[in-house]
């Protein structure tokens, strides 16, 4: 009984936070308008400078598009959590007859929500690039492996955003953490172009491994060397941080 109520609960708040977004239209601008622009800058800025082997740079581009997109909405999960406990919409929350953890697994599955759009809306304007994605089926996989990672990394935003006092203070941790991590990753240029020290750090750091993993769905492949990596990266990140994050969410509102 209490996991139904949990479970209602969660989609209660679900459903806050969308007429939230509905009111405040500009929330979306991170997995709509932000996506976009990087789409075009690079496709077209800096597309016809940097070299791939084997298919175009706009095919090779996507995937990293995907992957830094869905990274960089778990900023707003941290900002959103951390806006609501300093504006004391927590203790409103806490007043109410439902599950407290329901608040924050409410906001995760909000920003799975935000992904699969930010998924579909890249999907398109790729497209219109000239993106063309090789197999239905490995796209589709390759879109419930961002969605895993996607939830593993809201879960770290949970985590800051219970730790951290202030939004903006989420908001420039979160981005110095995983601004780096993006571009420091096969995502826009192959790893083999860095130097050796560099290199050895792209390559075996999670955003590369899911980088890879996606590009090569997407391009017909089976996953490669790098899915098993990939899902572990995504499971136990998830693993780790969906406790703590709870535990942090809780200290915090009890104290």
């Amino acid at each position: 009984m209490s996991l139904r109520w949990w479970f209602a609960d969660s989609l209660e708040m679900v459903k806050r936070n969308l007429r939230h977004i509905r009111r405040t239209p500009e929330l979306l601008l991170d997995v709509t308008l932000q996506p976009i622009m990087f789409v075009l800058l690079f496709r077209y800025v800096f597309g016809g400078a940097i070299a791939v082997q084997g298919t175009s740079y706009v095919n090779y581009l996507m995937a990293g598009i995907f992957v830094q997109t869905i990274a960089f909405a778990t900023i707003y999960t941290g900002v959103l959590l951390a806006n609501d406990l300093t504006k004391g919409m927590i203790d409103r929350f806490r007043s109410l007859p439902m599950s407290q953890s329901a608040v924050i697994t409410g906001r995760t599955l909000t920003d799975l929500l935000r992904g699969m759009l930010a998924i579909a809306v890249m999907t398109v304007v790729g497209l219109l690039v000239g993106f063309s994605p090789k197999a239905t089926f490995g796209l589709a996989a390759a879109f419930g492996l961002l969605l895993l990672f996607g939830f593993a990394l809201s879960w770290i935003g949970v985590a800051a955003g219970a730790l951290v006092r202030t939004p903006e203070a989420v908001q420039g941790i979160i981005f110095v953490a995983v601004f780096p991590l993006t571009f420091a990753s096969s995502a826009f240029v192959p790893t083999s172009t860095m130097p050796p020290w560099l290199k050895a750090f792209a390559e075996h750091q999670p955003m590369t491994y899911t980088i890879n993993t996606v590009r090569d769905l997407i391009l017909g492949g089976s996953g490669g060397p790098d899915l098993l990596p990939s899902l572990i990266w995504a499971v136990g990140l998830l693993a780790v941080f969906f406790p703590l994050g709870l535990w942090l969410y809780k200290r915090r509102t009890t104290q």
